[in-house]
């Protein structure tokens, strides 16, 4: 008898989890397009650093000011990503804890309400440290003569 009881109640808790799969999946992707962001750092300063030697000092002060700012923007992005890896972690336990209150009856909403401030939070801070790599990177742009 209690198994045709628990069948409705996970049915409910799985609906309630689908907004949070589908908040999952966008911090997925978001993470996708960081971690594509910082491979392309790594590898625009592994071909200036192998520049380095071959050029004159004039040219060295310029590459070195570049490396600086891929530095910060690498950063940046470190940051942006951590912070999203928690958001999604944060958001999987949000999920595991819809599932533990359903199956032992046991009032988790403040919990769940708390780690999804969290998770909210550590989104934000995400994005913000996205923002500003990518300020970062428009800045140092010169389209045109040098």
């Amino acid at each position: 008898m209690q198994s045709g009881f628990l069948i409705p109640a996970v049915a409910h808790v799985i609906q309630m989890s689908i907004a949070p799969v589908f908040l999952l999946t966008g911090v997925g992707a978001i993470i996708n397009v960081l971690t594509n962001r910082l491979g392309r750092i790594i590898d625009r300063a592994r071909i200036l650093e192998a520049r380095l030697p071959n050029v004159e000092d004039t040219e060295q002060e310029a590459l070195h000011g570049e490396l600086t700012n891929l530095g910060r923007r690498s950063q940046l992005i470190h940051w942006a990503i951590s912070l999203c890896t928690i958001c999604a972690l944060l958001v999987c336990i949000v999920i595991a804890a819809l599932f533990v209150g359903a199956f032992w009856a046991v009032n988790v909403s403040f919990f769940i309400g708390l780690l999804f401030i969290l998770a909210m939070l550590a989104l934000i801070g995400g994005l913000l440290g996205f923002l500003w790599e990518i300020s970062l990177a428009t800045s140092s742009v010169r389209i045109g003569m040098r």
